[in-house]
């Protein structure tokens, strides 16, 4: 089944299946893939499924549809193609292929490379461990007062160290990350066992048993 990846500032944000005849792309919530940018139209453009073949259309949008980096009214997608609608890019892919741990994940750090942690070391105390991407089930201690999730310039968290315990917090970029769904653009959540850390497409768990 074709997908949508979308993507701002190289961070994915969001994938999208297209399980529809007609998916509608725009600002407003009603459309069936919600791109929610003030350079984007209500009603933006719309990719029709007939059989095998995607078409892209244009509707009539304030500041246009770019495929490839190409203006267009209408376009029959291919796999691969990259739609660009304000500073959103939007990733097509047939199928699942070698999908999801091909596609940028941004784990920028965790204060060293998770490559670097041997693969028979069991961490104990405070940790974080990978559940999404090519990295998943890696596991890395906390042992810095300020630990970096992301990809700096464009999207941070942090997980800082505190007399009493962890909390998550948002270090920079567009992307608010959250703690069980609560994002923490209120202010830093302090981290409990088994707590799921969510920054765009990443996901992690935080572990201190």
């Amino acid at each position: 089944m074709p997908k949508l990846i979308l993507t701002i500032d190289g961070v994915v944000v969001k994938e999208a299946q297209l399980t529809k005849d007609r998916s509608t792309m725009g600002r407003r919530p009603y459309n069936d893939i919600v791109v929610d940018h003030l350079a984007v139209s209500g009603e933006h453009a719309v990719i029709q499924v007939t059989g095998e073949e995607a078409v892209l259309e244009d509707l009539g949008s304030t500041n246009g549809t770019f495929v490839n980096g190409r203006a267009v009214r209408k376009h029959t997608l291919a796999d691969g193609d990259v739609i660009e609608i304000g500073r959103y890019k939007i990733k097509y892919q047939l199928g699942n292929g070698a999908g999801g741990d091909s596609q940028p994940i941004v784990i920028g750090s965790l204060d060293s490379a998770l490559a670097d942690v041997p693969p028979d070391a069991v961490p104990t105390g405070a940790r974080v461990r990978v559940l999404t991407g090519a990295a998943a089930g890696s596991e890395m201690p906390l042992v810095k007062s300020v630990t970096t999730i992301g990809k700096r310039g464009y999207a941070v968290a942090e997980i800082r160290r505190t007399p009493h315990g962890y909390e998550l917090a948002h270090g920079e970029g567009a992307l608010v990350p959250s703690v069980n769904g609560v994002s923490v653009d209120g202010g830093p959540i302090g981290l409990q066992n088994r707590d799921q850390i969510t920054l765009g497409s990443v996901r992690l768990e935080y572990l201190d048993q």
